[in-house]
């Protein structure tokens, strides 16, 4: 898999196109115009190509300064449309680069010690249970109460973000166009709800196929890297590894 970041204003036309039919094959109620706005809001897009020059996955996001009572001065990313083909669900390049861009964005700038704060909003378990995979703090979660600075500062950035849709009392987002994943990829099997993980997201989410997002948060920093994290950040860091990035 080949894969770039790439400034949001330089994605060509094509790239575009086939981002949109990727993400209307997988997802219920996507119309152009939505994605497209969406796609405005946000400042970066990784890009996921295979050999053959196919778009097999892709993710947006948002890096921006944040300044506030509850959260301090931080770097704060939010995701938006993400979606990788299923027949390249064994890859983790998507993941690769989606760390390798945030890293290397948080590295740059005149404030590059203010830590960074992942905001992400999931109405699926496999985006979840991206959480307890590479990071070893993050909320909510199943084994451990959210702390109360916590709390306050996934209030505080969800309602900057996204206003009266955040619900603080659920800790949900009701998007007013929610996106819903087609019924081939619906439903929980059998085999991961045993999970706690899993267990936990769709407790805490009852509307999740409806399309509601949960809240959570992750300060991301080496330090809070899990086993599985650290590997890939090894991977990234290994001599003759370099980086495909398109900077504006």
């Amino acid at each position: 898999m080949n894969d770039h970041l790439v400034p949001r204003d330089q994605v060509s036309p094509g790239d575009r196109a086939a981002m949109f039919s990727l993400l209307d094959r997988h997802y219920e109620n996507v119309t152009r115009q939505q994605f497209e706005s969406d796609l405005e809001e946000k400042n970066w897009v990784i890009l996921l190509h295979d050999a053959r020059g196919r778009l097999r996955g892709f993710t947006t996001f948002r890096f921006e300064a944040h300044d506030g009572p509850a959260s301090g001065p931080c770097h704060l990313v939010t995701s938006g449309d993400t979606i990788v083909d299923p027949e390249a669900w064994g890859s983790t390049a998507l993941l690769r680069a989606w760390l390798r861009g945030v890293m290397s964005l948080r590295s740059a700038g005149p404030a590059a010690d203010r830590p960074v704060y992942w905001l992400l909003i999931t109405s699926g378990f496999r985006t979840y249970r991206f959480m307890p995979t590479f990071w070893n703090v993050f909320y909510p979660r199943h084994d451990a109460p959210t702390p109360i600075a916590a709390q306050r500062r996934i209030d505080a950035l969800a309602r900057a973000r996204y206003g009266d849709a955040y619900d603080a009392k659920t800790g949900i987002v009701h998007l007013p166009r929610p996106q819903r994943l087609r019924p081939h990829l619906q439903g929980v099997p059998d085999s991961r709800r045993i999970d706690p993980h899993t267990a936990f997201f769709t407790e805490c989410n009852p509307g999740h196929a409806a399309g509601d997002e949960l809240v959570t948060i992750t300060e991301i920093s080496e330090e809070n890297l899990t086993r599985a994290g650290r590997r890939i950040l090894h991977i990234l860091r290994s001599p003759g590894r370099v980086p495909k990035v398109r900077m504006p």
